[in-house]
């Protein structure tokens, strides 16, 4: 419309005609005065100068992030934090205008459903963020588990990095968690997750072993329905932000980074606000973990936490064991092997057949020479490997 009023206007003074402005005004729907403006020779307000973007810098490693399956904005906006700075970066409101404006993500619409609200100290929700897998920088992959605590209350939460999902895990998952917010809840929201409910066609039942579990540290079991999700939905919307795992896929260099990474995504969530209570979950977990119980006597935890249970036998040719490593032979690489302690040894079975042994230590990592050098003959063909792996033992033992 606006561009016939022009055509007409430059009609009416190439043939020196003068113009009617209300007749124009009529035909229009401008006002009068406005097209006497545009007679006299107004153009319009300028065009908005396009600015450019502190993050213009990282788009396209922004556009390469948020091209990932599943990840989040949130996720991307923590990585890029992280890698270059909140200074460089700015605030997560331009990041998030950022990403729109060049369309890198969609918005999604989600279902309503009811919110629960519990008192302090009542309940802690649990669930498992099941088979992530992520490359290291060597393109090594880890696949793993993430078990996932939060306190319904104050929403403050506590992963647990996992290679498995069994019963003995979820234990020692929840005496970890228990542990690190100093007491228990009255009871543990849960869904029908395989390591704690039998399910006998339509049955389900919590098993008796989970039930003896409770017992011991002094809480309830409640189960969210099936297909329920959302009754654990605490919970399960803090699964959304180990999401944040996924930018970092290619960009960590071994296991121990891995979970430093996991424990820093944890520090994070605890410490920025909560839209549902608007403050941050550490500030209201100083005042829930009051009303939490006290843990049972330390026999009962270190029962359950000596049960026989697999661990995978990791790249670097090395398996987890209260928070140490030890070797065994780079053939078991990606094998399930069971740990015993024995008359101070770290005995490591494989289908019941013994294939380590070392000497308990305080060191972190514990290297057998064999399995160093058989490690590096896998990787190298130098005739000198065992001079350069007995260097890297004495190195390992001098700084570990």
């Amino acid at each position: 419309m606006k561009n016939r009023l022009k055509t007409q206007l430059e009609i009416i003074k190439m043939n020196e005609i003068k113009p009617n402005f209300s007749s124009l005004e009529r035909e229009y729907g401008y006002d009068r005065r406005t097209i006497k403006k545009y007679y006299e020779g107004y153009e319009g307000k300028p065009k908005r100068r396009s600015r450019k973007s502190k993050l213009d810098e990282y788009g396209g490693e922004i556009e390469e992030k948020m091209a990932i399956k599943g990840v989040t904005m949130a996720g991307v906006y923590q990585y890029i934090v992280k890698k270059y700075g909140a200074e460089r970066v700015g605030c997560y409101c331009n990041f998030y205008h950022y990403v729109r404006k060049h369309e890198y993500v969609t918005v999604k619409n989600e279902k309503s459903h009811p919110r629960y609200e519990t008192a302090a100290g009542k309940q802690a929700q649990i669930d498992w963020k099941e088979d992530i897998s992520l490359r290291s920088r060597n393109g090594a992959e880890y696949r793993f588990n993430e078990f996932n605590y939060k306190l319904g209350n104050s929403r403050y939460c506590h992963y647990v990095y996992k290679q498995n999902r069994r019963r003995e895990e979820v234990f020692e998952s929840l005496i970890e968690s228990f542990s690190e917010c100093g007491g228990v809840p009255e009871e543990i929201l849960c869904d029908n997750m395989s390591s704690i409910v039998d399910i006998d066609g339509k049955t389900r039942k919590v098993n008796e072993k989970f039930r003896q579990f409770a017992k011991d540290f002094g809480f309830n079991i409640k189960k969210c329905k099936p297909r329920h999700a959302y009754t654990k939905g605490k919970v399960e919307s803090n699964n959304k932000f180990l999401d944040w795992l996924k930018p970092y896929d290619g960009e960590f260099g071994d296991e121990a980074e891995l979970i430093d990474i996991i424990k820093m995504i944890n520090k994070t969530v605890n410490t920025q606000v909560c839209q549902g209570t608007g403050v941050t979950p550490m500030l209201l977990f100083q005042e829930e973990k009051e009303y939490l119980k006290p843990l049972p006597s330390e026999q009962i935890i270190q029962y359950y936490l000596e049960l026989d249970k697999p661990v995978r036998v990791q790249p670097d040719s090395l398996v987890h064991h209260s928070k140490k490593k030890y070797s065994v032979s780079p053939e078991y690489i990606g094998k399930w092997v069971f740990i015993k302690e024995e008359a101070g040894f770290i005995n490591i079975y494989y289908q019941e057949k013994k294939i380590a042994s070392h000497m308990k230590t305080n060191k972190k990592i514990n290297y057998r020479e064999e399995d160093y050098i058989a490690l590096m003959r896998a990787s190298s063909s130098s005739e000198k490997i065992d001079d350069y792996a007995q260097e890297n033992l004495k190195m390992f033992d001098k700084l570990l």
